[in-house]
């Protein structure tokens, strides 16, 4: 009899290994193959340089032991997203992505939307600030927001690249915030942060509505003034004097995200590695370094939250859109 249990509790045990052994394996995937980070712009810019840090750092730190590349497919992130999803299921290839990912499905500018992606980290973000020139009689954020809710379309606001995108959306929610008929808006597109700053100089526009780092130097030249920006609370360094939207009355703040994305299908050992990756690099201080450099906060979010936040904001864009008349 005694015989018998002990060949029970063998097999059992046996059991129990065999499992445990299977589960160990598909926790322990990583990359076999060399590693693509897809990049929707031209080199050079934001995402450009934020995916380029990430590779750095991935090799540097040995986090990843197969090579890493950046690849750039221009045309805007619609053409990225179309190649990332030509490796679904892949674990070994992820895009460097944005609010547009959820926008330009929304607008129908792009026929993949958050449901054809795996999301696996918020990495970055920077705000949205007002910008006037140093002699405009606009002192501060309250002073925009009286002048609209008065007459929506008594200033013109610059933006830049497209109506719907990331900063158009952070000014509109401000204004909507405050009490300012969105619909009346006069905003002007241009097609960068830099081209609204020049046009701003001229007095061709009254206010700009862009990311900080775009205006920072005509700011510390005297030529233009920061009023208000939207972050959730205040930002440190140059940008610690000027107040959010909050501090004025208006419950409005908004991420200009970056962050990563998969392709559709990943498996969840595989999302694993990367969660433990990405947690790993944003530790270190080569990252805290490059997002200081470039005036981006530091928001990492792994995949779970991640998820949680493109759902949270897929709605919340897709009303603002829909009253704007943009949504497809």
């Amino acid at each position: 009899m005694q015989n018998k249990y002990r060949g029970a509790v063998q097999i059992s045990v046996t059991v129990i290994s065999m499992l445990a052994a299977v589960v160990a394996n598909a926790q322990a995937w990583k990359p076999e193959k060399a590693v693509e980070i897809v990049i929707g712009t031209s080199a050079g810019g934001p995402q450009d340089r934020m995916g380029r840090a990430v590779q750095r750092i991935l090799q540097e730190k040995k986090l990843v032991l197969t090579p890493v590349s950046v690849v750039n497919k221009g045309g805007g992130g619609a053409v990225a997203l179309n190649y990332l999803n030509q490796h679904a299921g892949d674990g070994q290839f992820m895009a460097v992505n944005a609010l547009s990912t959820l926008t330009n499905f929304i607008t129908a500018k792009s026929t993949i939307g958050p449901a054809d992606l795996t999301p696996l980290a918020m990495m970055g973000a920077e705000y949205v600030g007002i910008t006037v020139r140093a002699e405009s009689p606009l002192k501060t954020g309250k002073d925009v927001l009286d002048q609209l809710k008065k007459d929506p379309a008594s200033l013109s606001v610059a933006v830049g690249t497209a109506l719907g995108n990331a900063t158009h959306l952070s000014f509109v929610l401000a204004m909507k915030a405050g009490g300012v008929d969105i619909k009346k808006l006069k905003t002007v597109v241009f097609g960068s942060g830099g081209d609204s700053m020049t046009a701003l100089l001229g007095g061709h526009v009254d206010v700009a509505a862009s990311a900080p780092s775009a205006m920072l130097q005509q700011v510390q030249a005297g030529k233009m003034r920061i009023i208000v920006i939207g972050a959730p609370a205040r930002l440190g360094g140059e940008l610690a004097k000027i107040p959010t939207w909050k501090e004025i009355g208006v419950n409005s703040a908004f991420d200009l995200w970056r962050g990563l994305a998969g392709p559709k299908g990943m498996s969840r050992a595989q999302i694993q590695f990367w969660d433990s990756a990405l947690g790993a690099l944003v530790k270190t201080d080569e990252w805290k370094k490059e997002l200081v450099e470039n005036q981006v906060e530091n928001i990492y979010k792994n995949s779970a939250d991640t998820a949680l936040q493109w759902k949270a904001e897929y709605d919340e864009v897709k009303g603002v859109l829909t009253e704007l008349g943009l949504a497809k």
